[in-house]
């Protein structure tokens, strides 16, 4: 079981299956199978660097050479994973993303801003920022278009359209 999965139980993580619970630092706390064991140091998870910024929560895996991209007036949406890789998306919306892998397509709703992350081969996170503020009937409007886009990189994807 992923520990993506598991919950926060004052400062440490555990996980939703087993129970185990880990420090900030990495390191296993409690076993609850065994009450009275003290876990050895070897039990660990790796950890990674966590900054929020602009309403994201950015992880860095190794060390990051500088703070995450601003997003200044952008409100967090939603996030989505597609099956279809950052081309494929790309081609889409019909715009390449920039150097912080962010890409805006205009729509009804406003100016949507999708933050792509490449993830395992051919799935792409995308985490959907709108401008200013919206109303819920906007928000709602901002999401159908991106559900509608992530099926059309989907089908680009399964035709080798964007490759």
């Amino acid at each position: 079981m992923r520990l993506s999965h598991g919950f926060v139980r004052g400062e440490s993580l555990s996980c939703i299956y087993h129970g185990w619970s880990y420090a900030q630092t990495g390191n296993c706390l409690r076993i609850p199978a065994h009450p009275g064991l003290v876990p050895p140091k070897t039990i660990r998870v790796v950890t990674h660097a966590v900054e929020e910024s602009d309403g994201v929560i950015w992880v860095a895996v190794g060390q990051p050479e500088d703070g995450p991209p601003r997003l200044e007036d952008l409100i967090p949406l939603r996030s989505l994973t597609a099956l279809a890789d950052v081309a494929a998306i790309e081609s889409a919306v019909g715009a390449k993303a920039s150097a912080e892998s962010v890409v805006e397509f205009a729509q009804s709703a406003g100016t949507i801003c999708l933050l792509l992350s490449a993830q395992d081969e051919g799935k792409t996170l995308i985490h959907v920022l709108i401008k200013g503020t919206a109303d819920p009937a906007t928000r709602i409007a901002a999401s159908r278009a991106v559900e509608s886009l992530r099926r059309k990189a989907e089908d680009l994807q399964k035709k080798g359209v964007a490759q």
